[in-house]
């Protein structure tokens, strides 16, 4: 005689229909034994994911558009500050010691730092021998072998003051009477036109060139 073994069986929470065990998954946690299972069917729980789904669906729609009108609206572009050109001596202000940082690099590469007073600073950048960084420094634009090779080949290496060749530099200015070391104020000579020049001035210097028999 054949004996059948009853299956298992429990009542959903929510249709109240008695259904196998195997319907409902099993509990997790504390709550969780040998052969304990969840209140709702399976059937149930597909019923209640098929009405969620719709409304999580139409939530994703709707922030999908909200992105693409944000992506969409035309960005304002921010005013610009009213600030002078990066070059412009103007928007040079010396720090609270009252001096302008200046800075640059040695033949070597090294970096290096000084202070020096307002008025060279705008000299040096108005003679393109340096750029404004910020309001506060300026920087350097040649290093001291940068600086005599860019004149040479500036000036193909022709004296300024005879026409003949030249591979010295000389202040059209001189050092002592306030000229600088700039493009502007530097030009290539002979080395004999360096040495009769000396501090001259540039005036004097060519008319006693042209008085000379």
């Amino acid at each position: 005689m054949d004996v059948t073994e009853p299956l298992e069986t429990k009542p959903c929470a929510v249709c109240k229909e008695i259904k196998p065990i195997t319907q409902f998954l099993r509990r997790t946690g504390k709550r969780s034994s040998m052969g304990s299972r969840r209140g709702a069917c399976r059937a149930c729980r597909k019923a209640k994911t098929a009405a969620v789904m719709p409304a999580d669906a139409q939530l994703q729609d709707q922030k999908a558009m909200r992105r693409r009108a944000q992506a969409n609206k035309p960005r304002l572009s921010p005013p610009m500050p009213s600030i002078p050109l990066p070059n412009d001596p103007a928007a040079l202000k010396t720090t609270r010691q009252g001096t302008i940082w200046m800075r640059g690099k040695t033949d070597k590469g090294r970096r290096w730092y000084q202070e020096i007073e307002l008025e060279l600073a705008v000299t040096l950048v108005k003679e393109h021998a340096a750029v404004i960084v910020n309001r506060h420094t300026i920087r350097r634009l040649f290093s001291n072998k940068d600086f005599r090779r860019y004149i040479l080949e500036r000036d193909n290496h022709i004296c300024y003051f005879c026409g003949e060749f030249g591979d010295t530099i000389d202040h059209m200015l001189p050092r002592a009477k306030g000229g600088h070391t700039t493009p502007v104020n530097c030009v290539c000579a002979c080395n004999a036109c360096n040495q009769s020049k000396a501090d001259q001035d540039l005036q004097v210097f060519m008319k006693y060139e042209e008085d000379r028999p």
